[in-house]
């Protein structure tokens, strides 16, 4: 992770003002934040945090994607969920100061800001509708967690494939149900605690049935209820394993 030159203040300030942790705060504030923000850029493969690292910073991504990444005991990588440009994280190891609980990879050029920690607790004590926000996140966080514990229970590898991709639907313009910004079969099998050959074939048999269908960056779930009912039998190709 390499720092970059501190734009100027009032883009600074702009570029603070549009993050939707700080949307509404007072302008006083902001600025305040602008003036500790410091900007980082990242490479593909470049890891921004390592599990059981200190927590020094808070990180809001500005452009890129980035993965969060643990571990199975085995040491086998598991993916938890995907980071776009205006989210933040590292929020844990600011509020309990305890060691990072999981790992933070780019998967494509990226450039962050980062917020020491002494900042990030400001606004936590001070500020109450941020930390409303945070609250909602952690809450959203443990929601999530609970469906991953729920999909890597799940005996075949064929419904696991199914309920990360119909978790991944969303409802395009005129209704058509689409996975934008589809993960690579690698990160898929990250995700599920698979092999990317294996989610490679259950993706093949999905299309060749019609359940979806590739569409230039993502894929066109033609047949959404096919793909919930093979999420919860894991019947429509008993040949992956």
């Amino acid at each position: 992770m390499s720092p970059v030159p501190t734009p100027p203040q009032d883009e600074v300030l702009t570029t603070i003002s549009r993050l939707s942790l700080f949307e509404g705060l007072d302008e006083y504030v902001l600025k305040q934040v602008a003036q500790s923000a410091e900007f980082k850029t990242l490479e593909k493969d470049e890891w921004v945090i390592h599990k059981g690292e200190r927590g020094a910073h808070l990180y809001f991504l500005l452009m890129g994607r980035l993965q969060v990444i643990d571990a199975t005991e085995e040491g086998r990588e598991i993916g938890i969920s995907f980071l776009k440009p205006g989210d933040y994280f590292g929020e844990l190891s600011v509020i309990d100061g305890l060691p990072r609980n999981a790992s933070v990879v780019a998967t494509s050029k990226s450039k962050l800001i980062a917020l020491r920690r002494a900042v990030a607790l400001e606004l936590f004590h001070h500020q109450p509708l941020v930390i409303e926000r945070v609250l909602k996140k952690l809450a959203n966080t443990v929601r999530h967690s609970a469906f991953l514990r729920v999909i890597l229970a799940m005996p075949s590898v064929n419904q696991r494939v199914c309920a990360m991709l119909h978790h991944l639907i969303v409802i395009a313009p005129g209704g058509l149900p689409v996975i934008n910004n589809l993960p690579t079969q690698q990160q898929l099998a990250i995700m599920i605690n698979t092999s990317r050959e294996t989610v490679s074939r259950s993706m093949k048999s999905l299309i060749d049935q019609g359940i979806i269908e590739r569409d230039y960056q993502r894929l066109i779930v033609r047949r959404p209820e096919d793909l919930q009912r093979a999420s919860a039998l894991g019947k429509y190709d008993e040949n992956a394993q």
